[in-house]
């Protein structure tokens, strides 16, 4: 894990009512987790001022899932706890909250398909028809060169005039608009959002969840036809649930349906931004704590994935996009971060958190495979533990100031101790992040 900090405040004045903010970048599924088991080490690294108990929170993709039930009060262990059906006050994640298939877009595709068939058939046999009947000596003669003499050219002469007239008649739709938008069907999350908040009787409303606990939420996601970013909250654009801006946060192109909300469609927020800490900056933020689950990997030397693979383009496509957009990604956050430590208006201080590059275990995972998130939780856990007592002293400084206390005795339980992740993970050792 690799931590990061911009320090801008003068570290020796304490800070009077600092505003304290949590940035969760997205990350897909596997990064969410891995970003729980983090948000777990370090609400145990933190002991006056838990993750729970932070002025303003920002989240983005995945992180908008996690930052939803965070900033209503509910502690990451007890989400990891969820993971296998372990918690109280949430409910299990299952596959198909995630995996819940598009069958109304592929129904309404296959319809515009049967409706335009229907539509085109009868033009094209029309045209058809008039070619036949205004060409029938030139026909008859290619009909009779044909049987003389069968081939391809003899039935390209024929055929080719006779499907050029046809077609001529008949309005080709465009074949690319009965392809699915996308594969999956994100309500469910939106579903499992607004459930558990009922359940925990937090609001699913922007400004009761600010007048009732006193934090501000902030989730973004990209409008879908105008391709700009969307910022929901309580003194943003509120005329969205929480348990709906999630959804729209987290709608990965092609993968999820683009989830039409309120008269619009949106796409998922990382298509945009990749943690937005100037937002929680503009809000007014002191300290910002962010974290970044989604980086790029350092496959050189003693650090390769494989040694007998000497590029990841050895192991194919899915390599390449995944190594693609993770760069991407990456390369927006320490633009945005530069423009931060040259911003004149931010004089606060930001920790960002990251994997290693050369965290070849995590790397390694499908971001979207759901069935790896209790792997990526622990892996995510253990490396916020690793990085936290690598750069404790300087983090320690900078929380200082601001009044947070932390102590690293939190982080010595054993990680290889806890709740079995279901599907297929009984064999592994068991995920010791919840007791």
């Amino acid at each position: 894990m690799s931590i990061s900090i911009a320090q801008k405040s003068d570290l020796s004045r304490p800070k009077k009512n600092p505003k304290i903010a949590l940035v969760l970048a997205g990350g897909a599924i596997s990064g969410g987790a891995f970003k729980l088991g983090g948000l777990v080490a370090l609400d145990r690294f933190l002991k006056n001022r838990k993750v729970t108990e932070f002025d303003i929170y920002v989240g983005l993709s995945a992180g908008a899932f996690l930052s939803a039930f965070v900033a209503g009060g509910i502690p990451p262990d007890e989400l990891l706890k969820a993971l296998d059906g372990k918690s109280e006050r949430v409910f299990r994640f299952t596959f198909y909250d995630f995996y819940w298939p598009a069958v109304g877009e592929y129904a309404r595709r296959a319809g515009m398909l049967l409706r335009d068939l229907i539509t085109v058939w009868p033009s094209f046999v029309s045209g058809l028809v008039r070619h036949l009947s205004g060409n029938r000596e030139r026909v008859r003669e290619q009909l009779r060169d044909l049987l003389r003499a069968p081939g391809y050219a003899a039935i390209e002469n024929m055929l080719g005039p006779m499907v050029a007239a046809a077609v001529k008649e008949t309005p080709i739709p465009n074949l690319g608009k009965y392809v699915p938008a996308g594969i999956f069907d994100n309500s469910r999350i939106e579903r499992f959002v607004r459930l558990n908040l009922l359940n925990n009787n937090i609001p699913n409303d922007f400004r009761m969840l600010y007048r009732e606990r006193g934090v501000a939420l902030y989730i973004t996601a990209t409008n879908l036809n105008t391709a700009r970013g969307v910022v929901f909250g309580h003194d943003a654009d509120h005329t969205v649930s929480i348990s709906e801006a999630v959804q729209a946060s987290t709608a990965i192109p092609g993968f999820y349906v683009p989830p039409a909300i309120r008269g619009e469609e949106y796409l998922d927020a990382s298509v945009r931004k990749t943690a937005n800490a100037s937002l929680a900056v503009y809000k007014g933020a002191d300290l910002i704590i962010a974290y970044n689950p989604f980086r790029p990997f350092m496959n050189r030397g003693r650090y390769q994935l494989n040694p007998s693979r000497a590029s990841l383009s050895d192991f194919g496509m899915g390599m390449v996009i995944n190594q693609s957009f993770r760069a991407l990604a990456q390369s927006r956050l320490y633009a945005s971060l530069e423009r931060l430590k040259l911003d004149p208006n931010f004089k606060g201080d930001l920790i960002l958190i990251e994997p290693k590059e050369t965290d070849a275990e995590f790397f390694n995972l499908n971001p979207l495979a759901v069935w790896n998130r209790g792997i990526a939780a622990r892996q995510g856990y253990d490396s916020v533990r690793r990085a936290l007592e690598l750069n404790f002293s300087e983090v320690q400084r900078i929380l200082d100031a601001y009044g947070i206390e932390c102590d690293l005795s939190g982080l010595s339980e054993d990680a290889t101790e806890a709740e079995e992740v279901h599907r297929g993970e009984a064999q592994r050792p068991r995920l010791s992040l919840v007791k």
